[in-house]
C-alpha cells in the first residue's frame, strides 16, 4: 500500500461494508416475508461483492476482483430465478419447452401425422 490513508480508508470501508452484511444477514434470516428475505440476498450477496473488491485492493491481488465478477453473475441469476419463483411458484414455465419438443410430446400432432398417409408430401410451412 502506498499511501497510508488508503489502508485507513479501506479498512474503515471494510469494516462499514461488514457491518452492511450483518445487517442485510440479520434481514434474511428474520423474513417476514419471502420478497424480504429475496431483497436481503440481493443486498448481502453486493455487499459481499464490495467486500471481495475491497480486499482485493487492500491486498493488491486481481484474482479477488473476477471472483467478484463471478459472485455478481451468480447473484444477479439467482435473484431473477428467486423472484420467479416468488410470483409464479414455479421457475420455468411449462410453455418454455422449444417446438420440437412440444411436437413430440403433443399427442394431438401424433394423431395428425397418423392421419397423413406415407406418399403424400408434407406441406411446407409459410
Amino acid at each position: 500500500m502506498s499511501a497510508p490513508w488508503l489502508s485507513f480508508a479501506l479498512m474503515i470501508g471494510l469494516g462499514l461494508v461488514g457491518l452492511a452484511v450483518v445487517f442485510a444477514a440479520w434481514r434474511l434470516w428474520r423474513g417476514p416475508s419471502l420478497p424480504d428475505r429475496i431483497l436481503a440476498l440481493d443486498t448481502l450477496t453486493l455487499n459481499a461483492i464490495a467486500l471481495i473488491v475491497l480486499f482485493g485492493l487492500w491486498v493488491e491481488n486481481q484474482i479477488y476482483f473476477i471472483a467478484a465478477l463471478l459472485l455478481a453473475v451468480l447473484g444477479f441469476t439467482s435473484t431473477v430465478a428467486l423472484s420467479q419463483y416468488a410470483l409464479r411458484q414455479r421457475v420455468i414455465e411449462p410453455n418454455d419447452v422449444d417446438e420440437h419438443d412440444r411436437e413430440s410430446t403433443d399427442p394431438q400432432s401424433k394423431e395428425r401425422s397418423k392421419g397423413r398417409s406415407e406418399d403424400q408430401p408434407e406441406k411446407p410451412h409459410d
